[in-house]
């Protein structure tokens, strides 16, 4: 039976790269406390990926969400996260102007890497996998970087930045899924959830 996908995210990123390849899904977006003790970045997207997915179908599980939502076997939640990670540092989405400076100040003028985790549930089975991509970024003056920061587009993205948005004027190349950069490595995502929709 083809099964119905939710995504358990609030990302507006993410619901554009699946409305863009045409794909219908619902947005239940999970309201679970992110926690981890995980360090090194693959393993902390995909445990953080799981969570949301994971908070999304228990509630599924418990009728939490109403008749419309009431045959869980019938659905695929799809959980993810993205970090950018420098040198062992992992960089979420700044607090404030000054971590979004200290952040694009550690990542100019050289590279990082961006992992994004996903986490797929159905009442048959969990999958959960990580996408890594490499990113370099131009130099930047500090007033380059202060210009970027006032117009508001670093304060919900990790690493303070949107590679598909102002951002784009400072990257040098990339190497991997630049889709893994914005937010959800669709390709990967694509051949996973085929196999159920």
């Amino acid at each position: 039976m083809a099964k119905k996908l939710i995504l358990a995210s609030g990302s507006p990123r993410r619901s554009e790269l699946l409305t863009q390849i045409g794909i219908p899904f619902t947005v239940l977006s999970s309201d679970c406390e992110e926690t981890c003790k995980e360090t090194e970045p693959a393993k902390l997207v995909e445990a953080l990926a799981l969570q949301k997915a994971q908070d999304v179908w228990n509630k599924l599980q418990d009728g939490a969400l109403g008749e419309d939502f009431s045959k869980p076997e019938a659905y695929l939640v799809l959980g993810a996260d993205t970090m950018v990670a420098k040198d062992g540092h992992v960089f979420g989405k700044p607090g404030d102007e000054a971590e979004a400076f200290s952040m694009l100040h550690a990542l100019q003028g050289t590279s990082h890497q961006v992992f994004s985790g996903v986490a797929l549930i159905t009442a048959e089975e969990t999958i959960c996998f990580h996408v890594r991509t490499e990113v370099e970024v131009y130099p930047m003056t500090n007033e380059q970087i202060h210009a970027y920061i006032a117009t508001g587009e670093p304060m919900d993205k990790a690493g303070a930045y949107a590679i598909q948005g102002r951002f784009a004027e400072y990257i040098r190349e990339i190497h991997g899924d630049y889709y893994n950069v914005v937010g959800l490595p669709v390709a990967r995502v694509m051949k996973e959830i085929r196999k159920f929709i």
